[in-house]
C-alpha cells in the first residue's frame, strides 16, 4: 500500500478549510493533513496549525489545498514553488499580477486552480457553451447566490460560466445575491422571443468542493510541471 499523500491545508479556518481537515483526514481518503494554515494558527486535535506568518515553519508537504483570500494567495504559491510540491487552488478574486505568477510558477511544479471543484459545474460549463453556440442571438445572463459573507461579486464561478459562454458567442450578463448560509447556486438563463432556456446548479453541501479538490490532489501529485484545468484530472 502507498503511504498516505501530505496534505498542507491553506485557509484552514474558513469552511471550505474546516471540509477539507474533516474530509482529509478520513481512513478511506488516502491522504492525510500535516498541517493547517489561517491567519492566526488553527487548533485541531488531529492536526498542527501554523499561522499565515509562519508558513517557512511548516512540515514537509506533497499539495497544498488553498481556499484562502486572494491577500494569502502569494506567500502560498511562492512556498509551493519554493518546496517543489503541487498546489491545487480555489481563490479567487486574484490579481492579474497573480494569474501571471501562477502561470510563471507551472513552468517548475503542478498546479491547478479552479472557480469550483464540483463535477456538477465542470458538466455545466460544457452545458453552457453548447447552448451558447447553438443559440447566438439569445440574451444570456448568469445569476449566482452565496452566502453573506462571501466577499467577491459575480462570483469566480459565475465568471468562468461567462468565459464559457463568450468562448461560444454570447455576450452574458451578471448579477448577484449575497444572502444567509446559500452554499452555492448558479444559473445560467438564455432568454429569446417567447422562450426560455435555465441551466442551474445548487450546491447543498460545502462537501462536494471540498471532495473535488482532495480527488484534484490526489490526481495531480507526481504529475509534470504544468497548469492543469479540473476537468484534466477528473
Amino acid at each position: 500500500m502507498n503511504p498516505p499523500l501530505k496534505v498542507l491545508i491553506h485557509g484552514a479556518s474558513g469552511r471550505m478549510g474546516r471540509a477539507l481537515l474533516r474530509l482529509c483526514n478520513e481512513e478511506a481518503s488516502g491522504l492525510v493533513a500535516v498541517a493547517a494554515v489561517a491567519g492566526s494558527a488553527p487548533r485541531d486535535p488531529l492536526v498542527p496549525g501554523f499561522s499565515s506568518d509562519a508558513l517557512d515553519r511548516v512540515p514537509g508537504f506533497d499539495v497544498a489545498i488553498d481556499f484562502s483570500l486572494a491577500e494569502g494567495f502569494d506567500a502560498i504559491l511562492a512556498l509551493c514553488v519554493q518546496r517543489k510540491a503541487a498546489l491545487v487552488s480555489g481563490t479567487t478574486g486574484l490579481t492579474d499580477g497573480q494569474w501571471a505568477a501562477l502561470d510563471a510558477a507551472a513552468v517548475d511544479i503542478p498546479l491547478v486552480w479552479a472557480s469550483n471543484f464540483s463535477l456538477g459545474v465542470s458538466v455545466l460549463h460544457a452545458l453552457v457553451a453548447r447552448a451558447a453556440s447553438l443559440l447566438p442571438e439569445w440574451d444570456c445572463d448568469i445569476i449566482e447566490a452565496h452566502h453573506s459573507h462571501k466577499r467577491d461579486a459575480p462570483s469566480g464561478t459565475a465568471l468562468t460560466l461567462g468565459a464559457s459562454a463568450a468562448g461560444s458567442g454570447a455576450n452574458p450578463r451578471y448579477a448577484s445575491i449575497r444572502a444567509g448560509d446559500i452554499v452555492g447556486e448558479h444559473w445560467v438563463q438564455f432568454t429569446g422571443l417567447g422562450e426560455r432556456i435555465e441551466l442551474v446548479h445548487r450546491a447543498s453541501s460545502r462537501d462536494i468542493f471540498a471532495r473535488g479538490a482532495l480527488h484534484a490532489a490526489r490526481r495531480l501529485h507526481g504529475r509534470a510541471p504544468r497548469r492543469y484545468r479540473f476537468e484534466d484530472l477528473l
